[in-house]
């Protein structure tokens, strides 16, 4: 009865895995989400708000404003962008629902959606929805002369054709961990302006980049009129569960992605999104904190994982290890993560799940290290019965 443009999507691989982990009482390195909450000044301003009666009965469509001049004023103060909290920012559940918007509001049936492949699930999802034509745009995994995940751009231009409307970027990246160069940005925005396309770029992980800087794309030369920047405080504050998200972009596209916004949840989260608001003004070293952090739980993950014998991709931003199976003896991620959990008591995620093409994503195997060293310390524990006799 699915209809047939949801043909294939099923069941999403975050919910299996995570299924498994419960089943199998297995550690869970799969699904992106920390192990401990973020800061209790943020979590002690969300009760607060509740209490208060702030945000329980319906925010404005929009979101609260004390949440848009927020998010404005963090574009300002880190990147430069200044938009309009009244009509440039618009506040969403998550960032999946703001991609979903932007992709429903913006792609007609028929029109072509170039995304970087392996691309997080939902993508492939909201373009299906929106009627749209997905055409990937395969990363390059690390090679002796290129040790990084990377796009090729040459590729890329060649698939734009006349029925191309919408370049979906994600850098950081999930699952690779490749954080886009200011080169390859250059060569993208290039692109855009030349084809009079429309940007939509997730940048959920723009504080937890470990290499290089990120740089959003909207700062550059004929950008900022044609992209819709979506961000969320899942990642960056350590809430995901409390699902608040947010787009920035030219009143004209926001416009657009309201109207279809309007039409999925309306409005989510008020008490939140206050909390988040205070969130947004936290000092600097929070972030820089943050950041070192999660380096030096990638560090250890990354150095365990290559230990046991994983091939280990070198992860600039997010909080995601790509690994490469085959030099474990074998090549079928999808059969290795269903088999782990009873095989390690260890849950991860095929990175196959996320291409079109499956034989590209067959040996790739996605690790989290969001969780407290002592339970990544566990779990390389768990893992080290992978180790081949030598």
């Amino acid at each position: 009865m699915l209809a047939t443009r949801l043909h294939g999507l099923g069941t999403t691989i975050f919910a299996e895995m995570s299924a498994l982990a419960t089943a199998t009482g297995s550690i869970n390195l799969g699904q992106g989400f920390p192990d401990s909450d973020g800061p209790a000044a943020v979590a002690a301003a969300a009760a607060r708000a509740i209490l208060e009666g702030r945000g329980n009965q319906y925010p404005p469509g929009p979101g609260i404003p004390e949440l848009r001049h927020a998010v404005a004023g963090h574009q300002a103060a880190w990147y430069g962008l200044r938009f309009d909290p009244d009509t440039e920012v618009l506040i969403t559940a998550g960032a999946t629902e703001a991609i979903a918007a932007a992709l429903l509001a913006l792609v007609n049936p028929g029109d072509e959606v170039i995304a970087f492949e392996p691309y997080y699930d939902s993508y492939a999802a909201c373009i299906a929805m929106a009627g749209g034509i997905r055409v990937p745009a395969t990363l390059r995994p690390p090679t002796p002369e290129q040790p990084r995940w990377h796009p090729d751009l040459d590729i890329l231009e060649a698939s734009i054709t006349d029925r191309t409307r919408v370049l979906l970027l994600n850098s950081p990246h999930n699952p690779t961990g490749m954080v886009l160069d200011e080169a390859e940005l250059h060569r993208l925005a290039d692109l855009a302006v030349r084809n009079d396309l429309v940007v939509i770029t997730d940048e959920v992980y723009e504080h937890l980049v470990f290499e290089g800087s990120h740089i959003p794309i909207a700062t550059l030369p004929g950008m900022r009129d044609r992209t819709v920047t979506i961000s969320s405080s899942g990642k960056t504050f350590s809430f995901t569960g409390w699902k608040i998200g947010w787009v920035t972009a030219p009143t004209e596209l926001v416009s657009a992605v309201r109207t279809a916004k309007q039409f999925l949840t309306y409005v989510s989260g008020g008490p939140f999104q206050y909390a988040v608001a205070d969130a947004l003004k936290l000092p600097r070293d929070y972030y820089a904190d943050l950041r070192e952090s999660l380096r030096a739980r990638r560090d250890l993950l990354a150095a365990g994982l290559a230990d046991i014998g994983f091939g280990v991709s070198a992860t600039e931003g997010t909080y995601f290890i790509t690994t490469d199976i085959r030099p474990l003896g074998e090549d079928d991620g999808l059969a290795f993560c269903r088999a782990l959990p009873e095989r390690c008591g260890v849950v991860a995620i095929p990175n196959a799940v996320f291409y079109d093409d499956k034989q590209a994503g067959a040996p790739f195997v996605r690790f989290t290290f969001c969780k407290k060293p002592e339970v990544l310390s566990e779990a390389l524990d768990r893992l080290a019965v992978l180790v081949k006799p030598a």
